[in-house]
């Protein structure tokens, strides 16, 4: 409950990367290369790279903001609909196909990647009760040659699955994805959401289970939408943004508000329940108690802040709403249940406590703590009919404990290995469903029977890769320190009996910010690099969730060079233990990933030789003007503000290239309809490195895809192409292609 994997406004690289969706019918058995046997390629002598680009044009453009000159002579760059920046598109993006298409072996490690990625993704399902007291389990599933997830209801928990949404037929290219769904309370129908070519602009259908058939309700302006559904099943709740023209140009993105639907009535009358008068950066979310009573509203204010009001529906329409939590600077999570509102929160508490809240004694004097906080993490809790199972982070990594309603611990849940996992169940449920990966271990779903009073253990449910075996890798924690004495958590991920001579290739992943957590998952992306005889490494840097708030707020802010010099720590740890040295470190990062990877190479261009840029921001001056990008002033900081605007500028990636430097290779890579990270920021960087870069064999590239967001909803088949350009580019600069 308290954090996605992926937070809302912004790309969580590796999740995406990774491909964390599933799909139907049965899986094909993988053609995996064993990774016992994977070779380091001698670097081609021959390869010559196409001569560089011709220098984009420059503008003559210096600001004074808050006392400082500002060039921006790519500021041209910014207007997507130019007919110039679609002609510069297409030339770089031809470009950077005839430099990739020099290196050998693409085509060959495509096929590895998309055996990899067609391992698939399986998820823990949502259970509903029918009115006839039968157990219906919702779930996604994707596996073999699917483009993308499917989402299948199971009628008994041994039932066969059957398809209730296939998102790969619903377009012919497989760009049309199924954002988000909700099956209401009896089960008998699914609101679900649709968007196209990677927008995320979801509009909201509802689909009869029994039939198969979407009702003629559809809600266009969804995006990331929550979804209440009223135990009758005849209404629900819901978020949505609003219709253009009703608010300022440039604003369509803000403003979210809650909305009453009943289904069959058109819902250009849905009635405004929530949200009017708020800031329009913030962000609500619905809930509800399972016996609709009790309605909740969550407000996301930043990753670091969040509001909870409750409304007594029993009371009418005209009831107030109640505050449970309000302007206190922490994280609050709600879960409704009949009886008591269940909140996990980090006031006071930088690794979480578990509370209860009567409804008529919202006070938080009243607040009866159930789980109090500990040396690890609390991340999650799943609040079943007698007990709750909570997921906690103990160094990057999950442990999973049961307790009583009354927070007694009822002993720990074992899992597979070290890995990552959550749990999930029915409200008047007595059986919870794990989802657990690794590094090496496909997604699986595990089941946990709960009922009497013995030591309960997991039962397999539903996995993918049935035939995938990862013998040969082995996952180690290394320790890195940071410039002001932070130890600086590492996972390597390498081939059994790792040679320490420091002339291993090596990929340094990074993420470091919005509380998103960088537990260990099976990755194709670092998979495949593996393969190919790399190192994979993923840094725990600070601005993340994994050892609780304080690391969060670490790296947000004035505070981000943190996160920086976190990343320069891990990459020096890596040399200094031998595993690799400058020569032979490549970097990887996507959206608040791709900033960091961008910020390294200008800061520190002598430490890396090769850096993967993807989806960044790298104007932090101008970034709070583009798509939802005021979300996360939050989070950065707004450069408006003089205070803020120094330490922004102070690291900014477009503002730090230099003359007479000699920077790693770069790959930046973007799309037209990211609807998150506009397509700008890589273009400007990429134009102002291509200007500085003097040695040809260093090329500075951009790949923008034309039908394509910011990573949610990309099918396979564009996605292992993506991820075969970009790991042979990768590879090849680091001597393992």
């Amino acid at each position: 409950m308290r954090r996605m994997r992926s937070a809302s406004g912004v790309f969580c690289a590796l999740s995406v990367l990774t491909l964390t969706l599933g799909a139907c019918k049965e899986a094909p058995k993988p053609n995996v290369p064993p990774l016992t046997v994977a070779l380091v390629p001698t670097p081609s002598a021959s390869t010559k790279y196409p001569p560089p680009m011709t220098p984009t044009r420059k503008q003559d453009l210096v600001e004074t903001i808050h006392g400082e000159s500002v060039s921006d002579p790519y500021r041209w760059l910014e207007d997507s609909d130019s007919p110039e920046v679609h002609a510069w598109t297409e030339a770089q993006n031809a470009h950077t196909r005839a430099v990739i298409d020099t290196i050998a072996g693409r085509a060959d490690l495509e096929r590895e990647v998309k055996d990899l990625l067609q391992i698939g993704y399986v998820t823990a399902p949502a259970i509903r009760t029918t009115h006839a007291g039968a157990k219906r389990y919702f779930h996604t599933k994707r596996e073999g040659a699917q483009n993308q997830p499917t989402v299948y209801v199971r009628d008994g928990l041994t039932g066969k699955d059957r398809v209730l949404l296939d998102a790969s037929a619903l377009s012919a290219d497989g760009t049309t994805a199924v954002d988000w769904w909700f099956p209401s309370m009896d089960g008998q129908l699914v609101a679900w959401g649709r968007s196209e070519s990677g927008s995320e602009e979801s509009t909201l259908f509802v689909r009869d289970v029994g039939t198969g058939k979407d009702l003629p309700d559809h809600i266009d302006r969804t995006r990331h939408a929550s979804v209440a559904w009223m135990p009758d099943g005849k209404s629900f709740y819901y978020t949505r943004f609003p219709e253009p023209g009703s608010v300022p140009p440039g604003d369509e993105k803000y403003f979210s508000k809650i909305f009453h639907h009943v289904l069959g009535q058109d819902s250009k009358g849905d009635k405004l329940v929530f949200g009017e008068g708020r800031a329009k950066t913030d962000s609500p979310s619905v809930s509800i108690s399972p016996n609709g009573r009790w309605l909740v509203a969550r407000v996301h204010m930043g990753w670091d802040k969040s509001e909870v009001f409750v409304k007594d529906l029993s009371k009418g329409d005209g009831a107030p709403w109640v505050a449970i939590a309000e302007n206190k600077s922490a994280i609050f999570e709600p879960i409704p249940r009949n009886d008591r509102l269940y909140v996990l929160t980090n006031d006071g508490a930088p690794h979480y406590k578990l509370y209860a809240v009567e409804y008529d004694k919202p006070a938080r004097s009243a607040w009866k703590e159930i789980l109090p906080e500990g040396s690890d993490v609390l991340d999650d809790v799943a609040i079943l009919k007698n007990e709750i199972v909570a997921s906690y982070m103990h160094d990057a990594a999950t442990r999973l404990e049961r307790f009583g309603l009354d927070g007694k611990s009822r002993g720990p849940v074992e899992l597979p290995s070290i890995g990552s996992a959550s749990a999930t169940g029915a409200w008047d449920g007595e059986e919870a469903f794990v989802t657990f990966t690794s590094y090496v271990v496909p997604y699986e779903v595990l089941r946990l029977d709960l009922r009497g009073s013995k030591e309960a253990k997991l039962e397999p449910w539903d996995k993918v890769g049935a035939q995938f075996s990862a013998q040969g890798i082995e996952v180690q924690r290394l320790y890195a320190t940071s410039k002001d004495g932070t130890k600086v958590p590492m996972f390597v991920i390498a081939k059994k009996g790792l040679v320490k001579n420091g002339e291993n290739p090596t990929v340094l992943y990074g993420y470091g910010g919005f509380n998103v957590n960088q537990t260990p998952a099976f990755s194709a992306r670092a998979l495949a690099s593996v393969q190919r005889g790399a190192v994979w490494v993923t840094a725990i840097l600070r601005g993340g969730g994994e050892l609780g708030e304080d690391w969060h707020q670490a790296g947000m802010r004035e505070k981000k060079q943190n996160v920086f010099d976190d990343f320069y720590a891990c990459a020096e740890a890596l040399v200094k233990e031998k595993i690799t040295n400058s020569s032979k470190l490549g970097i990887v990062g996507g959206s608040n990933g791709g900033l960091l990877v961008a910020t390294a190479v200008t800061q520190r261009p002598e430490l890396f030789r090769v850096g993967l840029s993807l989806v960044p921001l790298t104007d932090m001056v101008r970034y709070p003007h583009f798509r939802i990008a005021k979300l996360w002033i939050p989070e950065y900081g707004d450069p408006d503000k003089s205070e803020d605007f120094r330490f922004l500028y102070a690291y900014s990636p477009y503002h730090h290239v230099q003359e007479d430097v000699q920077y790693p290779s770069m790959l930046f890579t973007t799309a037209e309809s990211d609807s998150r990270v506009d397509p700008m920021h890589a273009r400007k960087m990429a134009a102002r490195m291509q200007e500085v870069q003097k040695d040809p064999t260093r090329p500075i590239l951009i790949r923008i895809e034309t039908k394509a967001g910011h990573g949610a909803g990309k099918p396979v088949t564009k996605l292992a192409d993506e991820l075969a350009d970009e790991l042979s580019f990768l590879l090849h600069e680091l001597g393992a292609m």
